[in-house]
């Protein structure tokens, strides 16, 4: 009985405060000005860093893009000049050939008229003569050959470095559009919070 009665007391309690509307609060419009002002205030302070760091963000990728368009056009510019240096060796080895082959039957043409006119010593020593300035002469342009190839070799490694240099340069570039992207976001969540 006792608890029974305590229970229909706390249950009446419990309806009398839940009945309780809460009193609503008005604040001042003084007040209310003034924390508007305020908040406005500290947000454009929290996002003026963040429009200057964005600034030189941009600021960064464009000389960034520069960059790398002056670095493909080097880069084009070494394909090309490679291409011009195979193309040139690859001439300068048919000519080579085209003049071993011709001297080489010049000098058996040669041969077998000065063995028909002269003895056979004399023609001996010039035909000697003769293949001793031939290899000179196809050792020269052996060096001039060599040499083609060595730029060649130093073109296409130029090529390489430049390559290299280009893909680092995208990569920062990537990095600080995710940077910029990354401020853009914190800078629309202090506009929403305005």
């Amino acid at each position: 009985m006792k608890k029974t009665a305590a229970r229909e007391k706390l249950s009446m309690s419990d309806q009398e405060t839940s009945n309780a509307a809460p009193a609503a609060l008005d604040i001042p419009e003084a007040v209310a000005a003034a924390l508007t002002g305020w908040v406005q205030q500290v947000a454009e302070q929290t996002a003026a860093p963040v429009r200057e760091a964005l600034a030189q963000l941009e600021t960064d990728a464009a000389e960034l893009r520069e960059t790398g368009a002056q670095l493909e056009a080097a880069r084009d510019q070494a394909l090309a000049a490679s291409s011009e240096h195979e193309a040139e060796i690859e001439r300068l080895t048919v000519e080579l050939r085209d003049a071993r082959k011709l001297a080489t039957e010049a000098l058996v043409s040669k041969a077998k008229d000065q063995l028909a006119i002269d003895g056979k010593d004399r023609q001996l020593a010039d035909l000697r003569s003769q293949l001793e300035r031939n290899v000179t002469a196809q050792a020269t342009e052996s060096d001039a050959r060599l040499a083609a190839e060595m730029e060649l070799i130093g073109a296409t490694t130029a090529r390489d470095n430049f390559e290299a240099e280009v893909k680092t340069l995208r990569a920062q570039l990537d990095k600080s559009y995710a940077e910029r992207s990354a401020l853009r976001g914190e800078l629309e969540a202090l506009r929403t919070r305005k």
